[in-house]
């Protein structure tokens, strides 16, 4: 069984900075792309950034500049590094990743549970 376990959520002040984590456990043979969404309340989960097995990544433009996504293959982890967070960056963050488990024939798509964050003066 795989899973994703994200950590680093919080609550910030506007123009702070935070680093969520998310790493990947269980019976893993590969992992293609991973990814960060979030959903605020009201509103249908979305894209905020994505990194591909080689690298490659992209970005909502609405956290394009402030926002860093990275990950180390070593520890199966992806991170988010999080500057001059907004007031609209409010909202519960995602880990996903297309993993092909050692017991599956094909790629499949998982999610952490999420992560709360939190920006306000």
């Amino acid at each position: 069984q795989v899973q994703l376990v994200e950590s680093g959520g919080g609550l910030v002040q506007p123009g702070g900075s935070l680093r969520l984590s998310c790493a990947a456990s269980g019976s893993i043979f590969s992992i293609a792309a991973m990814a960060w969404y979030r959903q605020a309340p009201g509103t249908e989960r979305e894209l905020v950034a994505r990194i591909t097995s080689g690298g490659v990544t992209n970005y909502a433009d609405s956290v394009k500049g402030r926002f860093t996504i990275s990950r180390d293959n070593a520890k199966n982890t992806v991170y988010l590094q999080m500057n001059s967070l907004k007031p609209d960056d409010t909202a519960v963050y995602y880990c996903n990743a297309l993993i092909k488990s050692s017991n599956g024939p094909r790629f499949a798509d998982y999610w952490g549970q999420g992560t709360q964050v939190t920006v306000s003066s």
